[in-house]
């Protein structure tokens, strides 16, 4: 197999909302992935009963640690395992990366739109354009309920990002609070043509396309992945 399964060790557990965790891994053999691809996870119980989830990696590409951000869902085997039993100094199974379509090299312009936890990978491309230099190169809108719910909290905001709250904007925000709309994504489109890396739950991530469409954008610059549970 030219991707096996690995034990990862856990160097860190953190809050990112009061429904997600990041858990930053070190991995045996390092393998540098591109922003955007993900890990599998696989839980083994002692039965030998297995359940594996796919989780986009958070951290930028290089070295021999990543960062997966996991939310938590409602009677969810393997989040619920994450969120309430690992801890600094397990291990856990994981294989990767894994992934061409919805991967970015740093390379080319690009946008990233965002809907709640769709943010995660999102959030290496942001991460790997600063730190190569070319924030330019990625301009980003996140959608999040409220500003208790936006992930990255500290480091996503920026001048590359915009963020649009649906329920509860924090005090001063001059957006009104409503979901995403065709005014928050036409300045964002403007100079030289992007590839639109377009993440979030299914039903987001329709409305968002149906909105990029509408403006123009061509369905082949468009990349959409689906969050959501199991």
């Amino acid at each position: 197999m030219t991707n096996p399964w690995q034990e990862a060790t856990v160097l860190d557990v953190r809050h990112e909302t009061p429904n997600a965790k990041t858990f930053r891994l070190r991995l045996p053999d390092p393998r540098t992935h591109l922003a955007g691809q993900y890990y599998v996870v696989r839980l083994t119980a002692p039965d030998g009963y297995r359940a594996q989830r796919s989780y986009s990696v958070a951290s930028m590409p290089g070295g021999g640690e990543i960062d997966l951000t996991v939310e938590l869902f409602p009677e969810g085997e393997v989040s619920g395992f994450l969120h309430e039993v690992v801890a600094p100094g397990d291990t856990l199974e994981v294989r990767g990366p894994i992934g061409g379509f919805f991967a970015w090299a740093g390379d080319t312009p690009i946008l990233g739109v965002a809907g709640g936890s769709g943010v995660v990978p999102l959030m290496s491309m942001l991460r790997h354009a600063r730190a190569i230099g070319h924030p330019e190169r990625m301009r980003l809108i996140v959608s999040a309920r409220r500003p208790v719910d936006l992930y990255y909290a500290d480091e996503v905001v920026g001048p590359e990002t915009t963020v649009v709250y649906t329920r509860q904007a924090p005090p001063g925000d001059p957006r009104p609070v409503g979901r995403l709309t065709a005014e928050d994504l036409t300045p964002l489109l403007a100079g030289p043509p992007r590839t639109v890396f377009v993440c979030g739950t299914p039903g987001f991530c329709d409305t968002a396309t149906d909105l990029l469409i509408g403006l123009g954008v061509e369905t082949e610059k468009i990349r959409v992945e689906r969050f959501g549970p199991t």
